[in-house]
């Protein structure tokens, strides 16, 4: 019988969960704070667009491979080590790129934090779904997101402040350093943070398992989860690692679905379509959008505050959803509220007017898209910017969950990468067709969730290992039951 977790056991979850999402923190510090810096670095260093979407979006690069090695360093070394390691690499990247001399030497800081960004975004979502209850897990994989958008908000924030305070993001300011690398020198203090934070987290419970430590995970569960079913938790999560390594040997990733598990395809699909819509346009590029069509620098930098709290505000929205209703209304109601807002989008830049040279929305078009743009984000942020990460953390297999979430998030950053870099060659052949596009990923995503995502709701871990069994699986079961002469239960 399972047994109700006490508030206290809640307590303890929930702090380790919020201890263990910091990183996302850093990840939504350290991708936006280039926001505020964009416009002074292509001054600085006299960039043409390609080269600015390559100063932008080389953080990504990073993330990419950061994500890709963070599944089997973590599975060999453990959660912890990898947050320590990340938390290095972001305090090497804020004081590098703070200091950099040219822009290939900016770029290479930024890959620097970009490993640390990887790294994070594996092994976090992952941690957070190997602590936490099955009623809770939800909830509190959503910190993860949350914790991105704080982030996010903190880097936009510290920009106009920096940027403002020196008259400029160009300007000097403190100690005559240009208000643009203290922009990014502001990113070591919460870097130090994480690493003090990573010290004291204990090890999760489920990578101690796979390691044969099972005294040290009884220990763990006993602390978080005193009166809980720890016994249960342990038999379950040994049965699956057992099943596992029969079906796999070594946990592999490969299978009949182009060299792949097919559950592992749906989770490079959910990471894909959710940078597809063009959701980081916005925290990149959002002050240098909304002075392309006439805003001040003072007023962009203001709008793009706006929007990053908007977007912590909304992801509480999931948060309170997300075990209620389960993951799948919610990503596909937010799949309708991007593709209209993105089109709205779409129709109001298409009626950008050149004055004097620049470009400008007339009449009622500029509040038009401004308001557009924070529906984006409200129907992004309360949707499938916490539930990818959700679904990511709990859809694999025990053997095989960080390195599959390594390639899922790799994933997910060659996309990010690949909109970032394009996105300034884009805008300045159309906007319009631009965001048409983004609209046309936010469609398609729907059907996806429609047709390939199951329903993990109130399921334990384990059992969710079983949404997506291998092609005819069933066929086979009941042909064997046959030939053993076993009546099969209709």
């Amino acid at each position: 019988m399972n047994q109700k977790l006490q508030p206290s056991t809640n307590g303890k979850v929930i702090a380790l969960a919020v201890a263990g999402a910091f990183g996302g923190f850093l990840f939504g510090f350290d991708a936006s704070v280039i926001n505020g810096a964009v416009n002074a670095i292509q001054d600085e260093y006299a960039l043409n667009a390609t080269l600015t979407g390559l100063a932008v979006a080389s953080a990504l690069l990073g993330a990419a491979a950061g994500a890709y090695l963070g599944g089997s360093v973590g599975d060999r070394f453990g959660r912890i080590p990898v947050m320590l390691l990340g938390s290095i690499m972001f305090f090497i990247s804020s004081v590098g790129s703070a200091f950099a001399f040219g822009v290939f030497d900016l770029v290479l800081w930024r890959i620097v934090g970009g490993l640390g960004i990887g790294l994070a975004s594996v092994v976090a979502p992952a941690y957070i779904a190997e602590i936490s209850p099955r009623q809770m897990r939800g909830r509190l994989g959503s910190l993860q997101q949350l914790a991105i958008t704080v982030g996010i908000f903190s880097a936009l924030l510290s920009d106009a402040v920096f940027a403002n305070s020196a008259g400029g993001a160009s300007e000097p300011s403190l100690f005559g350093l240009d208000a643009w690398r203290w922009m990014f020198l502001a990113c070591a203090l919460p870097a130090a943070v994480y690493f003090v934070i990573a010290r004291v987290l204990p090890e999760s419970p489920r990578f101690l398992v796979l390691k044969e430590r099972e005294d040290e995970a009884r220990t763990v569960f006993e602390k978080l989860w005193p009166n809980g079913d720890v016994d249960r938790e342990i038999r379950d999560i040994r049965a699956s690692i057992a099943v596992d390594k029969r079906a796999t040997r070594s946990g592999s990733l490969r299978g009949s679905a182009m060299g792949l598990r097919p559950i592992v395809w749906v989770g490079i699909g959910l990471s894909v379509f959710q940078q597809f819509v063009g959701i980081n346009v916005i925290f990149f590029y959002s002050t240098t959008l909304w002075k392309a069509v006439g805003f001040e620098e003072s007023s962009s930098l203001t709008i793009s505050v706006f929007t990053g709290l908007t977007n912590i505000l909304v992801t509480f929205i999931a948060i309170a959803l997300i075990d209620r209703i389960g993951r799948r209304p919610i990503l596909m109601t937010g799949s309708i509220g991007m593709t209209l807002s993105l089109t709205t989008m779409a129709v109001a830049f298409s009626q950008a007017v050149t004055v004097n040279g620049d470009l400008s929305l007339p009449g009622a078009w500029g509040p038009i898209a401004l308001v557009a743009a924070n529906v984006f984000v409200i129907a992004f942020g309360a949707s499938w910017g916490p539930v990818v990460w959700v679904l990511l953390g709990e859809i694999f297999p025990n053997t095989i969950r960080v390195r599959a979430l390594g390639i899922a998030a790799a994933a997910q950053w060659v996309a990010n990468f690949l909109v970032a870099v394009t996105f300034p060659l884009l805008a300045a052949v159309s906007l319009p067709l631009t965001y048409g596009m983004y609209a046309l990923f936010a469609a398609l995503s729907f059907v996806f969730v429609l047709t390939k995502i199951p329903e993990t709701n109130g399921m334990s871990l384990d059992e969710a290992n079983t949404l997506l069994p291998p092609k005819n699986a069933a066929k086979k079961a009941a042909a064997r039951l046959a030939a053993e002469k076993v009546p099969v239960r209709t």
